[in-house]
């Protein structure tokens, strides 16, 4: 392929260039809206076009993407992982319905690569300058999410189902069958037509975070808003951010201080958050030199324009034996979703649970020409199956010991109010 540079409003064109690619079957946008860590490696990228693509599902999907990841070593490589997939990598199984038919795995090589930089964007293609070009001619239109007057999401589990499932999950914590375990419940209304694109760019103003992401194959759309880093490569360091622990933003400077505050010194987050890192801890312990794992920064509070999140960093070095794809593998599905012990969890969770995760809980992302990956948690996210109409998102929380239902339910229902304004859409009562 080749490599150009041009001089350009980056945002105009990003408008431009999204609404263009939509032409193809095959779509993925990362964005990182401003929020940089010192892992972080994207701005803004466009992939479309797929030159060849790996469509997998459970039972041989982690080695058939190794034996596609062999095959272009030196190449972009946007795709995801369903959550299902838990059922390849243990004795698990899914016996609820899937309504979004998306595969357990997708990759694809990119005929077309657009990275937007701040005054600039580089275009690999193997026509850069008719891209460039095609791009620069196209007339975007208005953003229109083409939604319905009053568009009511049902929910899968009723308030009360919900509050069943979760004293009998705390009755497997005193029991001692678990000790934390991630709670899920899916929102889902059928028959509408929207824009998926346009859905997207509202849902990142509404809700902009670092892992935010555009992904499209054919009729199926990911439009996700996820602030959480499931598992990155950075060289041979192996990295993990999960989240536990969230809370409303303030309406005041004050109040909002005050929340952070209480947040950070929440005896029953911070007790979730350590849970997690445990887990997390052991599962890197799989791919990890030994004696690298560490705990590098543990409870710091991250703010976004919707919550306050209480995050950790775990870090390893990753062994030379272990190729990124079974790394990957160890730590998946991402701990946070699940719970701990993970096996017991997760076999908990579909029996009190009452829909198929599918895409949600699973990782959207990356992988690079220089060996590196990054993968997402998907979480606030909205799931769409074009035809037929089907438009779905999930909301979760954790379950310890002391946290109580009540809470639990609306922390639930907190996570869901971004979506639910920016598709001006309401609860069914």
């Amino acid at each position: 392929m080749a490599t150009a540079v041009f001089q350009v409003d980056t945002l105009q064109f990003e408008r431009q260039a999204l609404q263009w690619a939509q032409q193809f079957d095959e779509v993925c946008f990362f964005q990182s809206n401003g929020y940089r860590d010192e892992y972080g490696q994207i701005d803004r990228l466009l992939a479309a076009d797929a030159v060849d693509s790996l469509t997998a599902q459970q039972g041989d999907a982690f080695a058939a993407l190794e034996k596609f990841r062999a095959k272009y070593p030196d190449s972009w490589m946007p795709g995801f992982f369903s959550y299902d997939l838990k059922n390849e990598i243990e004795a698990l199984t899914t016996s609820f319905p899937d309504r979004l038919a998306f595969p357990d795995a997708y990759f694809f090589i990119p005929r077309i690569l657009i990275h937007f930089r701040k005054q600039e964007v580089e275009i690999e293609a193997p026509q850069p300058d008719e891209i460039y070009q095609a791009i620069l001619s196209f007339q975007p239109t208005e953003e229109d999410l083409q939604t319905p007057q009053d568009m009511v999401f049902q929910k899968r589990m009723s308030k009360g189902a919900y509050l069943e499932a979760f004293q009998k999950l705390q009755q497997h914590i005193r029991l001692g069958d678990i000790y934390e375990v991630n709670l899920c419940q899916e929102f889902y209304t059928e028959n509408v037509q929207l824009s998926p694109l346009g859905v997207y760019q509202a849902l990142n103003r509404t809700s902009p975070t670092p892992f935010s992401c555009f992904f499209k194959i054919q009729n199926k759309y990911i439009l996700s808003a996820s602030p959480e880093r499931f598992l990155a490569k950075r060289g041979d360091k192996l990295i993990s951010q999960p989240i536990k622990g969230t809370a409303a933003r303030g309406s005041s400077a004050e109040e909002d201080q005050a929340i952070a505050e209480c947040l950070k010194n929440n005896p029953k987050e911070i007790a979730e958050n350590v849970m997690i890192v445990d887990l997390v801890r052991n599962d890197l312990t799989r791919s990890a030199q030994p004696g690298t794992v560490r705990a590098n920064r543990q409870l710091e509070v991250q703010t976004f324009k919707q919550v306050h999140q209480l995050v950790s960093t775990i870090t390893c070095q990753k062994k030379s034996t272990i190729s990124d794809v079974l790394a990957i593998r160890h730590t998946f599905p991402p701990g946070s979703m699940t719970g701990a012990p993970k096996i017991s969890a997760m076999r908990l969770c579909e029996r009190y649970e009452n829909s198929k995760r599918g895409i949600y809980a699973g990782a959207v992302g990356y992988f690079d020409p220089v060996g590196d990956f990054d993968f997402n948690v998907v979480i606030r996210s909205l799931l769409y199956q074009q035809t037929p109409s089907y438009l779905s998102f999930h909301t979760g929380g954790a379950i310890t010991i002391d946290a109580e239902p009540e809470k639990e339910y609306e922390e639930c229902l907190l996570k869901a109010a971004a979506i639910l304004k920016t598709l001006k859409a309401r609860l069914a009562e």
